[in-house]
């Protein structure tokens, strides 16, 4: 497994080239971008062919690989959408995202698949996300990049089986799962799902999780949280995952190449299966 970082673990607006430089003195061997709205640092829908094959250079150049890509535009246009046209902005997201990563050689892209609201009831989340899905799979057949799927907290695919069921339903070689380790400890137990998700899981996203605070502020640097480490590494391995662990965490108030050294320790940790628990 190759030990990656997700953009989003340095302060919004930090420069591309700083973002590049601290993964890599880190000791990471991947970045993943973001693509985010016009205006903001690094892929915005707006980013030309050129100018994405230049920030490629850019990666290259500075020693890293790129093979994912995320975004969190889905958020503001999700494909579960009540509203037919923000759905249809939601897809649009999708289709650019797809020709980055052709463009960039990029094997896989993040899709939030849809949000559960008072307006958007679980069923309608289920059949609308669903149906763009299907709707998205050819061009993701057609370009040979794959559509992750992530588990997150949208009150959506709340457990393994369901969510195991939702990308088979999909029926697309190319749609699978983004999953997100730290995501689960409020409702299940990671492990449990890379076992029942097994070789539909892309790629992985890691961070930790305390249950004891149960609120988005949970959220905290690997092996100081809940996850089971040992556990979720051994089944990693035992469903053959070989990809990226990219980490997605909070930066830091202060000094934000920090979290990126703090954090390259801890993963070279969990890639050496070297994880013992605090003796009680």
């Amino acid at each position: 497994m190759k030990k990656g970082i997700n953009q989003w673990c340095y302060p919004e607006g930090t420069p591309l080239d700083r973002v590049l430089e601290w993964t890599k003195q880190a000791g990471f061997s991947t970045i993943e971008l973001n693509v985010a709205k016009p205006g903001e640092v690094g892929l915005t829908l707006d980013t030309t062919v050129e100018e994405a094959k230049a920030i490629k250079t850019q990666i290259k150049a500075a020693g890293l690989e790129m093979d994912s890509l995320s975004t969190s535009l889905l958020w503001q246009t999700p494909l579960s959408s009540g509203d037919e046209k923000i759905r249809e902005q939601g897809k649009r997201v999708v289709r650019r995202m797809l020709e980055f990563a052709h463009d960039l050689d990029v094997s896989t892209i993040l899709v939030v698949p849809g949000m559960v609201t008072e307006d958007v009831r679980y069923d309608e989340c289920y059949e609308r996300s669903i149906a763009a899905l299907k709707e998205l799979a050819p061009l993701a057949e057609e370009v040979n990049v794959r559509i992750g799927i992530e588990n997150v907290w949208n009150r959506f695919l709340l457990s393994p089986l369901e969510m195991a069921q939702y990308i088979d339903e999909v029926n697309s070689t190319h749609v699978g799962a983004y999953f997100d380790v730290g995501n689960v400890l409020q409702f299940g137990y990671p492990e449990q799902w890379i076992r029942i998700l097994g070789e539909r899981i892309f790629k992985v996203h890691v961070k930790d999780f305390k249950t004891s605070v149960g609120t988005i502020t949970g959220f905290t640097n690997l092996l100081a949280g809940d996850v089971n480490w040992q556990a979720v590494m051994k089944e990693l391995q035992e469903i053959g995952y070989n990809g990226e662990l990219i980490a997605e965490l909070t930066p830091y108030a202060y000094d934000p190449a920090a979290l990126a050294y703090d954090t390259s320790r801890q993963m070279d940790l969990l890639l050496a299966s070297q994880i013992t628990p605090y003796p009680t």
